[in-house]
């Protein structure tokens, strides 16, 4: 649909457009170029941990043990899915990014406005923009009547932005500038009034394009978590098949029985093979995500819970996040007769007193009667609530308006239709509005005063008067009207419920709690004077932080938590200074200025209700209801993450010592071979769900949340740790081992011996899972803490195990012969005695578990 323009600026010609479309491109981010399926194959190939599980699964089906195979081809698929993911992740933010910076537009093309599609917007084109519209590029602006802009997006300021038409010498500036008053940028959103802008950039060369291009450039990497899993499995993989070779090797040569060896080799390999550690990862990270969704918190990649628990630093944006977002009056304050601040009243005190109604009244005619602007909301939310429906004057007119102009931040209605005449009503910056009204100089200093002191509590501060006119023309400007000052109206855009309490838990477990707004640092530090972050300190601001070299930045955010005045850049900046000091950071946000810091944080987690598409795209971790205290609950999960990683990985340390240990005992003492690979495999069905599901499931250790966050560069297996456990594995060893080697020496058969063998090393397992439930809480704290999957397993092997010694064939399959009862319960009952001694020294080792 077409009509006149009715405006001086009649844009370019159609042809002049379509030129310029095809040399300059779309008005669109780039599509970065994907790679292809066969390119993140071969780099998925290239890694080591890859090449290991594919060699080891191949190992397997030579044995014929498809089991084992399976499960580690089902981890080749799983690293394959992973990077497939990561990449369809990355394309998507894109994509959210391109289309939030290509909406429709309504451009004038010879002389005649029309509706065309974003992404053919071109340079020079004059556009028309109105409330509600999202500006399609950036623009420079040729005329305005009482324009306003949210730009939250780009700059995080939670109150929109008075816009008016550059004076010709201005209108030459070249480049983006989120400061400059006559510019418009793409993807941010008017809220009030009018104007038309002549397009200046657009797509990647816009302000949003740059954000855009950043984001594509940063790489997420892996997490601590998984790159220190990756080293382990490299050591044991490297000293696991080392030993298996050289006791192949000398099996061969001691006793010239080369298959022997060879069998003998792979059992030991297979014994040390540490593929459960991979398993406690995927598993450990999968179950923490789908616990996390029954709270609202959709996790995006998975292992970020767990490095959340190692934070150290919360990145927390305030517009939207530490807040609503949702403009509210704060406080109203009358003038004092002496000069001083007047009587003030707010909302939680009760119903507003008399005196207050012509403030509040005058407030709400100074505003559009169908506001779009979130303190004009708040405005006449309070006036339908406090007001009498009289002193909103349903019907009256509007008679003439003053919009807000650079010169004058301040809005001026007249109405009519009262029995007095004409009644004028202004509100606008304090100072503006006082001057106006030609305050005394003592109560202009009265005045001024009292607007501070409530700018410095986090307000946005906004001057009232009223007046009347006795006719005729109207004055050039609201000077012109004799105008009396009725007080000082305070907005706040409030903090979100228990955003509080959120960030006091986060301190009390040493987490750093930063906040990086675009905002003023008076309102900044209010804010984080409210929420409980520590802002006792400088504030940061992004003109100093510009003029600040990388090497002195690092130093600098180590004692800041309040950044103000921050552009995206800078965000970005701060989050990769907090990276180079070794913190772990978290970063939350919800607008497209923190999708690139998002993807540069260890762990980025975006606001799912009000967050932008390219905010979630970007984090790793996206907070459904926008709840602040789920970070605290995704902290305590990824702790508890963390320590259950850590008992099951200690647990498969100290139950594969005895393992192969005794498939090592019989080639160093020339005995006959005690376990098959086929015994090896019943025991990693075994210990494959015990790790990843019983210690999965385990509760969380009573000081969790009290403890600082875990060293920087801290092993996954600390030596304390991992000295506990290769005790407990030897302890286990030379009790099973010794069983027997007595039981050959009385006498007692080949088979039976085996059997009895492991029955003892699984009994002592069950003893190993038992004591490793908790770093430090005795037997009989761990048995009354519930954890049904583990007493699963356990009556589940126990059941599997008495049909190995009971049922035909299985015994003859595994080289059993049934010992004497006497035997049988003596090695049942082993695991019991090795309860009681691990149980007994465990205090001995709790200072290294604790700190290790």
């Amino acid at each position: 649909m077409e009509e006149p323009a009715h405006s001086t600026h009649a844009g370019l010609s159609d042809a002049e457009a379509d030129q310029r479309l095809h040399d300059e491109g779309g008005n669109e981010l780039p599509q970065a170029p994907r790679r292809t399926l066969a390119r993140i194959a071969r780099e998925v190939a290239g890694e080591p941990m890859f090449q290991l599980l594919a060699a080891a699964a191949l190992i397997y089906l030579l044995l014929g043990d498809v089991h084992e195979a399976l499960v580690l081809l089902a981890f080749v698929a799983i690293i394959v899915t992973i990077a497939l993911v990561q990449e369809r992740r990355t394309a998507r933010a894109l994509e959210a990014l391109r289309d939030l910076s290509s909406p429709r537009a309504l451009v004038v093309r010879g002389g005649v406005r029309q509706r065309i599609a974003g992404r053919e917007v071109v340079r020079g084109d004059v556009i028309v923009l109105a409330e509600g519209d999202r500006v399609p590029a950036d623009a420079e602006l040729l005329a305005a009547n009482d324009l306003r802009i949210d730009e939250s997006l780009l700059t995080g300021e939670s109150v929109p932005v008075d816009k008016a038409a550059a004076i010709a010498e201005a209108a030459t500036a070249s480049g983006p500038d989120v400061g400059r008053p006559s510019r418009v940028f793409a993807g941010t959103l008017v809220v009030g009034g009018q104007g038309m802008a002549r397009v200046v950039a657009t797509g990647a060369r816009s302000e949003i394009g740059r954000i855009g291009r950043a984001l594509g450039t940063i790489e997420s990497g892996p997490t601590p978590l998984h790159q220190q899993t990756r080293r382990l499995v490299r050591l044991f993989s490297v000293l696991g098949l080392g030993v298996s070779a050289v006791a192949a090797l000398l099996h061969g040569l001691l006793r010239g029985d080369w298959l022997g060896g060879v069998l003998a080799g792979l059992t030991l390999a297979m014994s040390l093979l540490p593929q459960e550690f991979l398993l406690i990862l995927s598993v450990f990270t999968a179950m923490g995500a789908w616990r996390m969704a029954r709270q609202r918190v959709l996790t995006r990649r998975p292992a970020a819970i767990e490095t959340l628990g190692a934070a150290t630093v919360l990145c927390t944006d305030k517009t939207g996040t530490l807040t609503l977002n949702r403009m509210a009056i704060a406080e109203l304050q009358l003038p004092s007769a002496m000069g001083a601040p007047g009587p003030s009243w707010r909302p939680a005190e009760g119903p507003l007193p008399q005196p207050f109604h012509a403030l509040l009244e005058a407030g709400v005619l100074a505003s559009e009667t169908d506001p779009f602007d979130p303190m004009e909301r708040a405005l006449h939310a309070l006036g339908r609530e406090q007001l009498p429906p009289a002193r909103l004057h349903p019907g009256w007119t509007l008679a003439h308006e003053y919009p807000l102009s650079p010169g004058l931040p301040a809005m001026t209605h007249v109405w009519q239709g009262g029995d007095a005449g004409p009644v004028v009503a202004i509100k606008g910056a304090p100072e503006s509005v006082g001057a106006l009204c030609r305050l005394p100089p003592d109560q202009r200093d009265a005045m001024r005063a009292a607007a501070e002191a409530l700018a410095g509590r986090g307000h946005r501060v906004l001057g009232v008067a009223t007046g009347t006119w006795a006719g005729g023309a109207w004055p050039p400007s609201p000077a012109g009207f004799d105008l009396r000052f009725l007080g000082l109206l305070a907005l706040a855009d409030p903090l979100r419920d228990g955003v509080d309490a959120a960030v006091r838990e986060c301190r009390q477990a040493g987490i750093r709690v930063a906040m990086i707004t675009g905002d003023h640092p008076g309102t900044a530090r209010a804010i984080a004077r409210q929420a409980g972050i520590d802002e006792a300190g400088p504030i940061l601001t992004g003109r100093e932080l510009a003029g600040l070299d990388d090497a002195t930045l690092k130093q600098r955010v180590l004692d800041t938590s309040v950044f103000a005045r921050v552009t995206p850049e800078f965000k970005l900046r701060i989050v990769q200074a907090l990276r180079a000091q070794g913190e772990v950071v978290a970063m939350t946000g919800d607008g497209v200025n923190d999708a690139p810091s998002l993807k540069a944080a260890h762990i980025g987690i975006a606001m799912g209700g009000r967050g932008t598409d390219v905010a979630r795209e970007a984090a790793a971790i996206v907070l459904l209801d926008d709840d602040f205290g789920s970070i605290v609950r995704a902290v305590r999960l990824g702790r508890r993450i963390h320590d259950n990683v850590r008992k099951a990985m200690g647990f498969v340390l100290a139950v594969h010592v005895p393992i192969a240990g005794l498939a090592l005992l019989p080639l160093a003492l020339g005995l006959p071979l005690v376990f098959t690979p086929l015994h090896i495999a019943f025991l990693e069905l075994v210990i494959d769900p015990v790790c990843s599901i019983a210690f999965e499931a385990e509760r969380e250790e009573a000081d969790l949340m009290q403890r600082p966050p875990r060293a920087v560069g801290e092993p996954l297996l600390p030596a304390g740790f991992a000295a506990w456990s290769l005790l407990q594995g030897l302890i286990v060893l030379a009790a099973v081992g010794g069983g027997f080697l007595a039981l050959l020496a009385s006498g007692v058969p080949e088979a039976q011996a085996r059997a009895a063998a492991f029955v003892a090393l699984v009994s002592c397992n069950f003893a190993l899972i038992l004591s490793n439930r908790s770093f430090t809480a005795s037997l009989w704290q761990t048995l009354r803490r519930p954890n049904s999957p583990m007493w699963l397993m356990l009556g589940v092997t126990a059941a599997l195990l008495a049909a190995l010694l009971a049922i035909p064939p299985l015994p003859e399959l595994f080289r059993f012969a049934a010992p004497a009862a006497p035997v049988l319960w003596a090695a049942a009952g082993l695991g019991v005695v090795m309860l009681a001694v691990l149980e007994s020294i465990k205090p001995l080792a709790a200072r290294s578990m604790r700190h290790g």
